[in-house]
């Protein structure tokens, strides 16, 4: 498959064998070109976010974490490309550690709870505020390293409207067991976050797409996210919700759920989710759906494999068959 992109964001090819990236990039302009003249509009972003239509919402909850998120705020100035205009929407749990203040004084969209309410309600709330044509999910905890978001729209292109769901590809100091995430350890908090090795290795983490997404960072279109509700608030706080909003996807017929392999965002860890009492996310995904998490990464998803020389659609599945075995794990672990 091959498809021109538009805003001078290039073509996507899947795939040919033997060739680590798939992704061809226009001649012209280089990176370095494209990340100053950027550079040089931060001021104006701003002030002209209100005129100027996004084509992204990002969505980040966040929970008395005010260094990591002003870090992503960071990384998204810097690392964002125009042809991805932008808002930000927040959803502060909280807000004690001064981060109301803060998202106040930037003057981005937020909503505010004032105690924790837990991801899927804070993710639900901030995406009400959402007019984009896409929706971007973040953790605060993660940091947008260069082009992250013009290798996605050349995915979502390649689409046009259907029901797709993309991820960005995470590095993390310590997965070098997850097939999807790239390790590499480049700090393991904003203060000992080391961004030139980051910048001058960044082509050396590149990988190949991925089949499986379902983590953040997420980019879906919009009309997706409210056709299928957002996160389900049943399993709040949030444990199980990220693969339950996929089957809900799935459901709806969606059939591309991708990795992108230079879409590279840097993930300290389970900052927030180390703070909270944690729901039984696979528990109740498994009496919800009648299948395990990892039944339906692996055997619906296909999380972690190439994506297939002739597409990335997934086939459908009947998941009946996997009822009794669920039935038979929910009575031997009451």
């Amino acid at each position: 498959m091959q498809h021109s992109g538009k805003n001078g964001c290039g073509a996507v090819r899947y795939y040919q064998e033997g060739v680590p990236g798939q992704v061809f990039l226009p001649a012209g302009r280089g990176l370095s070109e494209r990340l100053a003249d950027h550079t040089m509009r931060l001021n104006q972003q701003r002030s002209n976010s209100m005129s100027t239509p996004p084509l992204i919402s990002i969505i980040v909850p966040t929970w008395n974490n005010l260094p990591y998120l002003k870090l992503l705020e960071q990384s998204l100035h810097r690392h964002s490309v125009s042809e991805c205009p932008y808002e930000l929407i927040v959803h502060v749990n909280d807000g004690s550690d001064g981060t109301l203040q803060w998202i106040q004084r930037q003057g981005y969209k937020y909503s505010h709870s004032a105690k924790n309410i837990g991801i899927c309600r804070a993710v639900n709330q901030a995406a009400s505020q959402a007019t984009g044509r896409y929706l971007v999910y973040f953790n605060d905890d993660m940091v947008a390293l260069p082009n992250w978001d013009s290798h996605l729209l050349r995915r979502a292109e390649v689409f046009a409207d259907e029901r797709f769901m993309l991820s960005a590809t995470m590095i993390e100091p310590n997965s070098p067991r997850n097939p999807c995430v790239v390790s590499c350890d480049l700090g393991r908090s904003p203060e000992s976050w080391d961004e030139p090795t980051a910048l001058s290795r960044l082509s050396s983490l590149i990988r190949r797409d991925w089949m499986g997404s379902t983590w953040p960072p997420t980019w879906v279109p919009l009309w997706m996210w409210h056709e299928v509700g957002g996160y389900s608030t049943e399993l709040s706080p949030g444990m199980g919700s990220d693969n339950d909003f996929s089957m809900k996807l799935y459901h709806a017929g969606c059939r591309i759920f991708i990795g992108v392999g230079d879409s590279l965002v840097y993930h300290f860890g389970c900052v927030s989710t180390g703070k909270i009492k944690k729901n039984n996310g696979r528990k109740q995904f498994l009496r919800k759906w009648g299948l395990s998490q990892r039944e339906f990464d692996r055997q619906i998803l296909k999380r972690g494999e190439s994506v297939p020389v002739y597409g990335p659609r997934l086939e459908n599945h009947d998941i009946n068959p996997f009822s009794w075995h669920a039935e038979l794990k929910i009575r031997l672990k009451p």
